[in-house]
């Protein structure tokens, strides 16, 4: 088989969104209604109590899970969204990252000028109750694994995948099985494409 061919293929399918209909595990689905939660969150490296209800009274809100702070493609991920967060917030959404480091290590992360920027508030979801909630799987990552900055990743990990929610709590699309950038970008679509169905 060409590589060429199979190369171009697999990023036309990509930009076309044949990849981002589900995430190749079990999770919650468009339709389904969204479990609330608290969690410990920070922005800018800054501690506060985050409440899904109390953001979705305010518009959609893309959730966004992600395996862990400061590993290769959590890094491209955090730094999309923060790029992005102006196009998001003109949409009226706004974006909580939740993983299962600890609150200590997305102080760090949140207010990354690489990363978070500042701009996009993550979540510690230490136990997984939440990511469970979700219905995403929580595995065990091997030890001795290290993340960017060298320091070893002590936590369990969930796949990337990302929740659109509407105000009224419920899923709009569930867009999983895509490289980190991509999983922004389709993100921004299906939020994008509520607000435009509102103004029809």
């Amino acid at each position: 088989m060409n590589k060429n061919w199979l190369t171009t293929s697999l990023a036309m399918a990509l930009a076309a969104g044949v990849f981002a209909s589900s995430p190749a595990h079990a999770a919650l689905k468009e339709g389904d209604s969204v479990p609330d939660f608290k969690l410990q969150a920070s922005l800018a490296g800054k501690e506060f109590s985050y409440a899904l209800k109390d953001a979705l009274r305010k518009g959609p809100v893309v959730v966004y899970f992600y395996p862990s702070a400061y590993t290769g493609g959590c890094n491209i991920q955090a730094h999309t969204f923060a790029v992005n967060v102006g196009k998001f917030a003109a949409a009226g959404a706004s974006i909580i990252g939740v993983s299962l480091d600890s609150i200590k290590r997305l102080n760090d992360f949140s207010a990354d000028p690489d990363y978070c920027a500042g701009k996009i508030a993550v979540a510690s979801d230490a136990d997984g109750k939440v990511a469970k909630a979700f219905d995403l799987s929580v595995n065990e990552i091997p030890a001795g694994r290290k993340d960017t900055r060298g320091a070893e990743i002590d936590h369990a990990r969930v796949d990337r995948t990302t929740f659109i929610v509407t105000s009224e709590g419920k899923v709009a699309a569930t867009v999983g099985g895509l490289p980190p950038a991509a999983n922004v970008e389709k993100a921004l679509e299906v939020i994008q494409s509520l607000q435009a169905g509102k103004k029809s």
